[in-house]
């Protein structure tokens, strides 16, 4: 008896330490989100728990498979009660499987319809990695001359900085809906530099200018949109998919078909 508790014990810190684990990478989630990308915080939302139902999932499973090796024929009615929460963590599986496989629908649908824009236009698909980082990345498989993302990043909080009163009034909390103070814009740029956030148009308009080049940006169910289109330069050129990743959306770059270079010519600015 006492081998056995001794064990439970040992799994039951275990756990603990595992879901301390999992809160923390949870934040990191959460601080890689923009609070002001509604879409993306909903989610989130989803994301994370799916992550804390998994584990949850988990612990039981090894749990009822320690009580296994020990059973207690006097304990029926515990048994019982872990049978039914069986029975409904096997139905919102189920749930999840459904939804996964919606989505994988609607990610196929994308697929397609982008593929036939890009064909239109000699181009292709170019896979960036969903890494926080993808449209700074795109950006930087565009240009034509070297450049880190770190320095994208740094260029377009730079460039908001300088100019507050042309980005603040598009931010407003995601959860209250107030507008942003100018700290709280200022804290938005710091992110920016400090952390994966993901970037949209706001960060593209910024990045438009600094390169003084437009942006295009191709999507399966919307007309392409520029940003820039003040300057004369050849586009760079973005396609975003809603669909692609389980975060969320992202960015992706393209390539022709054929060979020859991406990108149009763009100042040497960094």
């Amino acid at each position: 008896m006492e081998d056995s508790q001794s064990e439970q014990q040992r799994i039951i810190r275990r756990h603990h330490r595992e879901k301390k684990e999992l809160q923390a990478r949870i934040q990191a989630m959460k601080n890689s989100v923009p609070k002001s990308d509604k879409k993306r915080r909903k989610q989130l939302l989803l994301d994370v728990a799916r992550l804390e139902a998994e584990m949850e999932q988990k612990h039981q499973q090894e749990l009822e498979k320690f009580r296994e090796s020990f059973p207690d024929n006097g304990n029926l009615d515990s048994r019982r009660r872990e049978r039914r929460a069986a029975l409904e963590r096997e139905r919102q599986e189920r749930i999840t499987e459904a939804e996964m496989e919606h989505l994988a629908s609607f990610r196929r649908d994308e697929e397609e319809k982008l593929a036939a824009i890009l064909g239109s236009k000699n181009l292709e698909l170019k896979d960036i990695p969903a890494d926080g980082h993808c449209m700074y990345r795109a950006i930087q498989d565009q240009l034509v001359f070297s450049v880190t993302v770190e320095s994208l990043r740094k260029r377009t909080a730079d460039y908001m900085r300088k100019h507050v009163d042309d980005f603040l009034p598009f931010f407003s909390d995601p959860d209250t809906g107030n507008a942003y103070s100018r700290e709280d814009f200022l804290s938005y740029c710091d992110d920016i530099v400090r952390s994966p956030s993901w970037g949209g148009q706001l960060e593209l308009r910024a990045l438009s200018h600094v390169l003084q080049t437009p942006i295009e940006v191709i999507q399966a169910d919307s007309p392409a949109v520029v940003i820039g289109g003040e300057y004369t330069r050849k586009p760079l050129i973005l396609v975003y998919l809603r669909y692609a990743c389980n975060l969320g959306e992202h960015y992706n770059s393209v390539r022709p078909l054929e060979a020859g270079a991406v990108g149009g010519a763009a100042p040497r600015l960094f």
